[in-house]
């Protein structure tokens, strides 16, 4: 089983400049996955657009909608949110419309759009970590698959 993995969250989230909130927790999550999750594919859109506040405005809106677009045919999508982030919100509404099974790591556990797009709302990176390492995002991830088998063969 190969499952695609969409890392989706905060960014720039809240902030009046054009820096970067802290990234590290991409590492740590792309680091567990890759050692419990055998084959896995992941889509870290940090790690594809590592300069990205620094491109100009045609790069920019084609990053944004193609990452957006991305999140939505991945597997699993896990959001990190420790704050709120607008880009993150609309990633998981694209991943939301397309069935994609969605984890947020976020303490905003009464937003709506958090509510309502998540299949799982965990409270810290570490909750998630454990998530990978003790197998259950990888029974996760197989069980969905045997339940999308049918469709494909129709």
């Amino acid at each position: 089983m190969t499952a695609h993995i969409f890392i989706a969250g905060v960014m720039q989230g809240a902030r009046l400049d054009n820096q970067i909130h802290a990234q590290d927790y991409r590492t740590c999550i792309t680091a567990a996955l890759r050692a419990h999750v055998p084959g896995v594919h992941i889509t870290d859109p940090w790690e594809l657009n590592p300069d990205s506040v620094n491109y100009d405005e045609q790069r920019a809106r084609h990053t944004f909608l193609s990452m957006t677009r991305l999140a939505g045919e991945a597997d699993l999508l896990i959001a990190y949110l420790p704050t709120i982030s607008m880009g993150t919100a609309m990633e998981m509404w694209q991943a939301h419309q397309a069935h994609t099974y969605i984890i947020v790591v976020t303490p905003f556990v009464h937003h709506w759009a958090v509510r309502f797009t998540a299949d799982e709302i965990l409270p810290d990176l570490d909750s998630l970590l454990a998530a990978i390492a003790d197998g259950r995002i990888q029974r996760l991830l197989a069980a969905r698959s045997q339940v999308d088998a049918p469709a494909l063969a129709d």
